[in-house]
């Protein structure tokens, strides 16, 4: 367990700078105001050694945001929508920015009179009510206890509380949402977080040109958000010979022979798109490891992290299936869409990311009827299907019992393809993708220093694995777990999964659509990655400890790209013999 003493924290950090930026300050790094200049003052010389007070905080409000089961059923109704103004996001950062001074105003001055008082995070986790003991359940805590005892030191943090002028707003509140000053903003980031699929937007148009809340870092980028009959994917209108309708970029008449360049440079190309229905591993989930590592902390750290929020912690524009820009998050970006496009320019911006995190084979069906395809007017399109975790992993004390069985998966993969059928352009085409081992995790990890205690050395994933445990906010207790059993039983149940996977792929048919099945690419992955010069632990996310990395991602879309290639070469359709003329006048199309 961690010792009483630790390092300067992440979200103690956010709120310092918010509160400083609250209060008028232009500095560019991370400061206290005067009116913490009292405890300021008695921490300034040990900035160093201080706790990790806020940091566990944090991460624990992240991963409840994103928790392995936010979906609803697919029987449960659809959501009232969001307000216009939140959708389109033109205030939603501003929102974001006014949560997060409140989060200062509140927070900052008890935190730093706890830290001053030197009370670990635990002590303030739990003093402030953020961090939950169920009755009959142990204390969970993640720190070594404090030399009074962790019971004693809590009671001694609420009688500091108590102290306090604010009481009335903090004892008895168990999350930050619960501050009747941000019910209303907490409500519509909840609706955005959890609850917005199927989403529509107000115009009946699915694409946007704003990036974030499912913009165009999950679509193609939208290039008349007026028109509803104007979105990527769709076949040209008229051959684009006066405007382009599919956002491809490929529009105009060449004026040498008075034939519309989509018809010269696309017609028969087998032009198609990339969909993919997926969980958060898909969606890219990734929370930033300068959040939590004292010694990356800067205002600068926390730039992002409005876009991140907004975008659910994911970053869908980097991912394996639909990444299109260059990763700012390390690493780098390649993606199944970015090799269609190369082959075939006229696939341009044609790409749908339809995850979200926590979705299993029972929630995909409520997510998927977020799908925008015409049957009728779209050209055809390649459906990743790859819930790769959540039919096992949950956060229950009865993990097992919670797991979904080969009958239920049977069903709902059925149901999910039926749908499918219904919607999807003829000539398309199914990639089912098995379950990964999560064992891998634990193997490569556990003993490891997780960011919040690379500084002191005194935090591994191992006692993060079991804190998050405790609380039940644990992203797979069927994986992160010390019991080999557990871990073992988990990895059956999700091979008996993707058996069930395999045997839809080799005896279901369906009228518009062909499909396939294709084993989670992590091993083979690994065995590339270390070919490179890596190491296996480099292929998960750091803070979460769960995800597939940014790394693991590019190099899984080589492996999907060749056994695909090889094996059902009809799928990724052939070269556009084109592709230099069409760059050669169109540039870059648009971008994206």
């Amino acid at each position: 367990m961690l010792s009483g003493s630790g390092s300067c924290c992440g979200s103690r950090s956010l709120v310092i700078y918010c509160y400083c930026r609250r209060h008028g300050s232009a500095e560019p790094e991370l400061f206290i105001q005067p009116s913490w200049s009292s405890q300021a003052s008695r921490m300034k010389g040990s900035r160093q050694t201080f706790l990790n007070l806020f940091c566990i905080l944090w991460l624990l409000l992240l991963l409840k945001a994103a928790s392995s089961s936010p979906l609803p059923h697919g029987k449960d109704p659809r959501p009232p929508s969001l307000p216009f103004g939140l959708y389109k996001g033109h205030t939603c950062v501003e929102k974001l920015q006014g949560f997060c001074y409140v989060l200062a105003e509140l927070y900052g001055p008890h935190i730093a009179e706890l830290i001053d008082r030197e009370m670990n995070a635990d002590v303030v986790c739990h003093s402030l009510r953020l961090c939950k003991q169920d009755p009959g359940q142990p204390l969970c805590h993640l720190y070594s206890p404090p030399k009074v005892g962790l019971n004693t030191a809590i009671r001694k943090a609420k009688r500091i509380m108590k102290t306090s002028k604010d009481l009335k707003i903090f004892m008895g509140f168990s999350s930050v949402c619960a501050f009747p000053l941000l019910a209303d903003l907490c409500e519509k980031i909840k609706h955005v977080l959890r609850n917005k699929l199927p989403f529509e937007d107000f115009d009946g148009d699915k694409f946007s040109t704003f990036p974030t809340l499912r913009g165009y870092h999950w679509r193609g980028r939208d290039c008349n958000d007026k028109n509803t009959t104007v979105y990527p994917g769709r076949r040209p209108d008229n051959w684009d010979a006066k405007s382009d309708s599919n956002c491809n970029g490929i529009w105009g008449v060449d004026p040498k022979d008075g034939i519309p360049y989509e018809e010269k440079f696309c017609k028969g190309a087998d032009s198609k798109g990339v969909v993919l229905l997926g969980d958060s591993a898909g969606a890219h989930f990734h929370i930033p490891p300068e959040w939590m590592t004292v010694t990356q902390m800067s205002a600068k750290s926390f730039a992002n992290l409005p876009t991140a929020f907004s975008d659910e912690l994911d970053w869908p524009q980097f991912s394996e299936i639909t990444g299109f820009l260059n990763s700012t998050i390390g690493g780098w970006t390649d993606s199944l869409y970015l090799r269609l496009r190369k082959r075939n320019r006229c696939n341009h911006r044609d790409l749908q990311n339809i995850s979200q995190n926590g979705g299993s084979s029972g929630n995909l069906l409520s997510l998927i009827k977020s799908l925008a395809r015409n049957q009728l007017l779209d050209n055809p399109a390649i459906v990743i299907y790859a819930t790769i975790g959540n039919d096992v992993c949950n956060g229950e004390r009865n993990t097992l019992a919670h797991m979904t069985t080969p009958k239920e998966m049977l069903s709902n993969v059925v149901q999910a393809l039926r749908y499918l059928d219904s919607h999807l352009p003829n000539g398309s085409h199914v990639i089912l993708t098995g379950l990964v081992d999560g064992r891998f995790l634990w193997d490569n990890l556990h003993d490891r220093y997780h960011p919040l205690g690379q500084l002191n050395k005194d935090v591994t994933y191992s006692q993060l694995y079991s804190f998050l445990d405790c609380l039940q906010v644990s992203p797979c207790s069927g994986w992160l777990t010390p019991n080999e059993t557990l871990r073992n039983l988990t990895s059956e149940r999700a091979l008996q999964l993707s058996n069930v996977l395999k045997e839809i792929a080799r005896s279901e048919k369906f009228v518009n659509f062909d499909i396939f099945y294709m084993d989670f690419p992590l091993r083979k992955t690994a065995e590339e990655w270390r070919k490179m010069g890596g190491e296996p632990w480099q292929l998960i996310e750091p803070v979460d400890g769960f995800h597939p990395s940014q790394i693991a991602a590019a190099l899984g879309t080589g492996i999907t790209w060749q056994k695909a290639l090889h094996e059902w070469p009809q799928v990724l359709g052939k070269e556009n013999p084109f592709n230099d003329q069409i760059e050669a006048i169109f540039k870059d199309q648009g971008g994206h």
